[in-house]
């Protein structure tokens, strides 16, 4: 019953909503940039942010990881926290540089369970962001778990209240087909409807999941 509601709830959002082309980034660097700099803000300031790196040439990892930490931070400040975020993108570089030779070709053989922890071992890289670096950046057949996943997961009755990140991504994972590009689409069709509908004063009436099972407030 859970994997045909999941691939239920797929199916009446992309109807719904069509493709999301997500992620929005020109290049792996600014995939990988981007997914750090999201945290804890929303995407239009990422964009800010993203742009006034380009606007000083810097938008690719060597030039980041040579640029003082200083004025990194003041480069990405529409994004907020961004003395944290400024440290947290330093310590991937560094991770990068130091570790595999500051080539993200180097990382692509690493097998994706080896290379999630990898990851989380950098300081302020949580799961959500490794998994949004493994999907979008490497294609990794990963899903990425957010506050609007869990959100919607709890709603509509897939899992309690208290489920945690690995738990939810499992959920996912094990309930829809292995494929990149649907692990790509659906987390973009469950951060749009979290927007718009399924926000923390639930907008039920017109949501594609209307008319699913679901409740409206979360204990």
């Amino acid at each position: 019953m859970t994997r045909e509601t999941i691939q239920q709830i797929y199916k009446l959002l992309f109807k719904r909503f069509g493709p999301q082309h997500w992620w929005p980034g020109e290049t792996k660097d600014e995939i990988i940039a981007g997914a750090i700099l999201t945290q804890n803000t929303n995407w239009q300031n990422v964009e800010k942010a993203i742009l006034n790196l380009k606007k000083a040439s810097v938008m690719s990892l060597d030039k980041l990881y040579s640029l003082p930490q200083e004025r990194l931070a003041q480069l990405i400040r529409p994004a907020g926290y961004y003395n944290i975020k400024a440290k947290r993108l330093k310590a991937f570089l560094k991770w990068l540089f130091e570790q595999h030779n500051g080539r993200l070709s180097e990382i692509e053989s690493i097998h994706t369970e080896n290379l999630r922890e990898e990851l989380l071992q950098i300081n302020g890289i949580g799961p959500e962001t490794a998994d949004s670096i493994l999907l979008y950046a490497f294609d990794r057949p990963v899903f990425v778990v957010d506050a609007y996943t869990y959100r919607i997961a709890t709603r509509h009755l897939l899992i309690e209240p208290q489920c945690g990140y690995e738990e939810l991504r499992s959920l996912f994972e094990d309930n829809l087909e292995d494929n990149v590009r649907l692990f790509n689409e659906c987390h973009a069709l469950l951060v749009r409807t979290g927007k718009e509908f399924c926000r923390p004063q639930a907008r039920c009436a017109g949501c594609p999941l209307e008319n699913l099972p679901h409740q409206t407030e979360i204990e």
